[in-house]
């Protein structure tokens, strides 16, 4: 089983070019799986799993309090293998067909207000950590970046002149998106003045640094986002993906196209773009009902 799983974690690198984030969490899911079927079930051979087993697994997820949208990621995952395995090592039948994903009910995604954003924007200060963290905030704001691919810009892939930031998203899918003038700006300040502080002597192509000159990680980003709005008083549980809600929904609100806006977030499927719609109209009933006179 673990020949098998290597295999496949290494197919999913090489061939279908996967992110190490994604590439993650498939080890983590099948090292889950893998263990229930070794210690639980008692099985040594990848073929001797047959769907029982599979169902017997799933059923201790729900034991266990995972959420439908965990045990349907765990699905895929486990389906994904298996059509691997038969595909690979002449498995003489596919042990996860036929399992069904649990029914979820899709959740509208969580944003800041306009006046939200100002305030998390509302950064003083011209230490370089001040004006970095201007730059990435006003950065991810703009441009609707996922985290991971904020933070493997490099020096490179900026063109101010023109406005636009280059972006490598999933499986290495390049794209252009629009930098307003205020993310422009913040940039600009924090090359010219704060990475080079930053840097040191060292030798990093990286856009943003922590205090060291290493990459800035996520786990420094979202102390640093924590911290941030807690001081302009924002109540909320604040993520770095809200940003990109914000982003995508904010634009919509104001009229943009649809497929422009699935252009800038990097979504091969327009379906999941439209969530952001749903969060449009839902924003409209809330107004409506705070000052409709007859609401």
């Amino acid at each position: 089983m673990k020949d098998a799983v290597q295999d496949f974690i290494h197919f999913l690198k090489i061939e279908k070019g996967l992110a190490d984030n994604s590439i993650s969490s498939y080890q983590r899911d099948l090292k889950q799986y893998i263990t229930f079927m070794k210690e639980q079930e008692q099985l040594t051979n990848i073929e001797e799993i047959e769907r029982h087993h599979i169902r017997s697994f799933l059923s201790e997820l729900h034991l266990q309090g995972k959420s439908s949208a965990s045990i349907s990621r765990m699905i895929s995952t486990i389906r994904s293998f298996h059509q691997f395995i038969v595909r690979e090592y002449q498995v003489t039948h596919d042990a996860s067909l036929h399992i069904e994903k649990p029914k979820t009910e899709r959740q509208l995604p969580k944003v800041l207000s306009n006046p939200e954003v100002e305030r998390l924007l509302n950064i003083e200060g011209d230490k370089p950590i001040d004006l970095r963290n201007k730059a990435m905030i006003e950065t991810l704001y703009a441009t609707g970046l996922r985290i991971s691919e904020l933070l493997a810009l490099k020096v490179d892939d900026l063109h101010l002149l023109m406005g636009f930031v280059r972006v490598f998203g999933k499986g290495g899918k390049e794209r252009i998106i629009p930098l307003g003038r205020h993310a422009q700006h913040a940039i600009q300040q924090y090359v010219d003045e704060a990475r080079p502080i930053l840097l040191k002597k060292n030798k990093n192509d990286a856009l943003f640094l922590n205090h060291r000159g290493n990459n800035m990680t996520r786990q420094g980003f979202w102390k640093v986002l924590k911290a941030l709005a807690k001081s302009q008083g924002i109540v909320k549980e604040i993520t770095p993906h809200m940003l990109r809600h914000s982003f995508a929904t904010h634009l919509l609100e104001n009229g943009a196209d649809l497929r422009a806006v699935q252009e800038m977030l990097g979504h091969s499927d327009i379906s999941t773009t439209q969530i952001y719609t749903h969060v449009s109209k839902s924003r409209l009933k809330d107004i409506y009902k705070d000052y409709h006179p007859r609401a």
